[in-house]
Formats: structure tokens, sequence, C-alpha cells
């Protein structure tokens, strides 16, 4: 694995001056990689589409649901039995199904506003900003002073975010590349 420098431009342009600068400083073109990337969520990483199974910040929203749906429930089904004298056995059902519906709701109760702490293994993903969208330059290098230049090179060339990143990139395809994955922000 190689040590990755990329840069983020709003142009296809600034890509190709970029690509000519880190080729003039002695980078090897076929490790340099240059792609458009697409806005979180829209990377099409899982079977359904978009990036996750379920959104950073809602996966203990199914437990929520369940707890407000048994507690709505049994609530609506006890204010159901005991109206049943005037409204019959419909009261006892329809109690139940809309206090189950109102205990779902809870379920809201359980989602993560931005930035906020999760709980369990996983946790800061909530935390952090998503990879920018745009177009995306790349270079790989195996020296110390590759990572210097690469830096310099993207900074003077007015990239607007500049990340860290191990990887390869081979024949001009950064092959293992997550756009999932939260950038190592250099600048």
């Amino acid at each position: 694995m190689s040590t990755i420098i990329a840069g983020h431009f709003q142009l296809q342009d600034e890509i190709e001056q970029a690509r000519r600068a880190l080729v003039d400083a002695g980078f090897t073109p076929d490790r340099i990689s240059a792609f458009y990337l697409t806005e979180a969520g829209q990377h099409n990483e899982s079977p359904i589409g978009g990036d996750h199974i379920t959104s950073p910040g809602a996966k203990e929203t199914p437990e929520g649901l369940a707890q407000g749906a048994v507690a709505g429930g049994a609530v609506g089904l006890a204010v159901g039995a005991a109206t049943a004298p005037v409204t019959g056995p419909v009261g006892a059902i329809v109690g139940g199904l809309v206090g189950a519906h109102v205990g779902s709701l809870f379920s809201f109760s359980k989602m993560k506003d931005r930035g906020e702490h999760e709980t369990g293994d996983v946790g800061a993903e909530n935390m952090r900003e998503p990879r920018q969208a745009g177009m995306l330059i790349a270079v790989a290098f195996d020296d110390r002073t590759g990572e210097a230049r690469a830096v310099d090179i993207l900074r003077g060339l007015g990239a607007h975010q500049i990340e860290r990143a191990n990887g390869n990139i081979v024949a001009g395809d950064w092959a293992d590349f997550d756009p999932t994955s939260m950038p190592d922000v250099i600048r």
C-alpha cells in the first residue's frame, strides 16, 4: 500500500492543470488518478442503492419503533377496553391500533441529530463530515518526500480540500477507493 494525497477541485481544467503539475514534479503518470466523486448517499454501495442500509444516526430507530408500538398499543387497548360498554368490541380494536400508531411515533426520539453521539460500537459517523463531492485528483507515492511535494502542489493550485489516505493507484485507477470512508483531511 502507498500513501495517497488527494485534492478536491471544481473544474475539469483545474484537474488537468494539477495532473500536469504533478507529472512535472516527478510523480509517475500511472499513479495519478482523477475522477468525479458524487454526493454522499449517491455512491450505490449497498444492494438497495445509496451508501448504507440504514442511515447513520437512525440505527436505533427500529428498536424505538417496536417499543413505542407495544407501549402505545397496550395503552390504546386498555382505553378501548374501558370504553367498550359504549363503543363495543370495535373500540378496543381501534384503540389498540391508534395507540400503536401514536406509540410508534416514539421512534423519532431514537433518531440522532447531526453531531449527537451514537451509542454502540461504531460511534462517530454521525459526527464527521462526509467526503465532499466534486472533482478529485489523487497521487500515490512510496517515498517520504512525496507527501510534502504533493500537498504543496495541490495547495498552490487552490485545492478546496486535501486529504491523506492509504491505497493503490494502478494504471490511473484508485483501485481500493471507498467513497463512503471518512477522509483524513489535511487542509
